[in-house]
């Protein structure tokens, strides 16, 4: 790896670190928590940890991630906890860092703010271990109702709602009848012919649809789903072991099919939530649910990334009222950023790459400018020649801003934006043999459309690769 991606990278997860600083992250976002001191305090605790070199755990060990779950919940959150042998035993950290960015949905602008300061949620899925209620519940004070197949992971849930007096009274468990009814059913077939997986359609319990109640609404739902086609996915991955039963790991489909279930059953509750949200597994399965959301007529999706220790996940959020400000898509604004065009062959110099800009944009009808001295191209695309790019042909995230030709006055009324314009310049610069810089640099960071800029560059990193790099890097 070269150094200057490595510094791009560096760049990267400092600027992260500080932009969940301001937000004010998770108390887990960048300090793990210190085996050795939570040894000292809980005896309990004290057999699973290494102290040497420096203190661990066997993250194999069931017993041992367990009691580590129980530890942090009392020690942090004072709530009292068990799940029995066999059921999924979350990590603390990063359903904290969940809730954490629930919170920040919930409070942002994105949408309009609730006049409730009493917020409820509705967890699918809770498992045995109730995990985000009683977190969102010790936490923010938030009201749930908790969903749940099996009679096992019912029980235990309301075991550790009751273990836990001072917040019992904000969270209901609530049993998932197997069998929906006739009507449910009904409904279900007719939506199965419209949303199909690549493998296959989730034919499981209900999830949302059957479960949630004609008189009920919700600020939010959450959902940790099943990530694996089969248990034998499930179990590739030896140096871990957080338990889980086959309802709790498992679902024909993978989490593709059950969050497109999600999705599915949000078109018939589209009022009757603020926000649907889910935690995804596998980066590669964000593009195809986002693609999904779209054609389903969401007003705004938004996505964030966990990160603990060597874990991933990805949390995706969509909603179906009206957005309170244009510029509300997942990118951050940025005025400077580039990328690295790696491998590139022998007849492939600077000047190829630059046309090959001044190309790709002059298709979609934005006003280039080629200047061969300097090396660079600058582009001009007015809200207009922004609408008549494809949806196709740019990220789906563009939408969120592309369908929000207007802004309301205070008085309801709305008003055309006719002199938006986005003005950025694409520069490339030799490195060496074989590789090239592309930088995108912003002109205009007050202009409407500059929270575009991302996307559209993101393009067309992803149009040059496609043309010059022998392999993608």
């Amino acid at each position: 790896m070269s150094e200057e991606i490595k510094e791009v990278r560096k760049r990267k997860r400092k600027r992260k670190r500080k932009e969940e600083e301001e937000e004010g992250g998770s108390v887990y976002a960048e300090k793990a928590p210190d085996f050795g001191a939570l040894a000292s305090l809980y005896p309990s605790f004290h057999p699973f940890v290494k102290l040497c070199p420096h203190p661990s755990i066997d993250w194999s060990d069931f017993n041992a991630t367990r009691e580590l779950t129980r530890v942090l919940l009392h020690h942090r959150h004072s709530l009292n906890w068990w799940i029995p042998d066999g059921h999924l035993c979350p990590t603390v950290t990063n359903r904290s860092n969940y809730i954490h960015w629930l919170h920040h949905l919930l409070s942002s602008n994105f949408i309009s703010n609730h006049p409730n300061l009493s917020l409820r949620g509705f967890d699918i899925g809770t498992g045995a271990s109730c995990i985000y209620p009683l977190l969102a519940a010790s936490l923010h004070g938030w009201s749930f109702v908790g969903s749940d197949v099996t009679d096992v992971a019912i029980e235990w849930a309301q075991r550790n709602v009751d273990s836990n007096p001072h917040i019992s009274q904000l969270i209901e468990i609530r049993k998932v009848q197997a069998n929906a009814d006739a009507s449910c059913v009904g409904l279900q077939h007719s939506l199965n012919a419209l949303f199909t997986t690549d493998n296959n359609t989730y034919h499981g319990p209900p999830i949302l649809v059957g479960v949630v109640q004609d008189d009920e609404n919700f600020d939010f739902c959450m959902c940790n789903p099943p990530f694996f086609q089969s248990l034998e996915e499930a179990g590739l991955n030896p140096k871990t072991s957080c338990g889980g039963t086959s309802h709790e790991m498992v679902c024909p489909g993978g989490e593709r099919a059950f969050i497109t279930r999600i999705i599915q059953d949000s078109t018939q509750l589209k009022d009757r939530f603020r926000w649907f949200t889910s935690m995804v597994g596998k980066k590669s399965n964000l593009k195809h649910l986002i693609s999904k959301l779209w054609e389903v007529g969401v007003t705004i999706v938004k996505t964030t990334e966990f990160v603990q220790g060597r874990t991933h996940r990805w949390g995706l959020a969509w909603s179906f009222l009206t957005p309170m400000h244009k510029s509300s898509i997942s990118l951050p604004d940025k005025k400077n950023t580039s990328f690295m065009l790696q491998g590139l062959q022998r007849q492939h110099g600077a000047i190829n790459v630059l046309e090959a800009v001044k190309s790709h944009f002059s298709l979609h009808g934005l006003s280039c400018t080629l200047n061969t001295s300097s090396f660079t191209v600058d582009v001009t695309a007015s809200k207009d020649d922004c609408d008549s790019i494809p949806s196709n042909e740019l990220p789906i995230i563009y939408k969120a801003v592309v369908c929000q030709p207007t802004t309301e006055t205070s008085n309801g009324s709305s008003l055309n934006l006719p002199h938006e314009r986005l003005c950025f310049r694409i520069s490339v610069f030799q490195q060496i043999p074989g590789t090239l810089l592309v930088k995108g640099s912003l002109q205009d960071t007050n202009s409407p459309l500059s929270g575009t800029f991302s996307v559209i560059f993101r393009k067309l990193e992803e149009v040059l690769r496609d043309k010059f790099c022998t392999k993608s890097v």
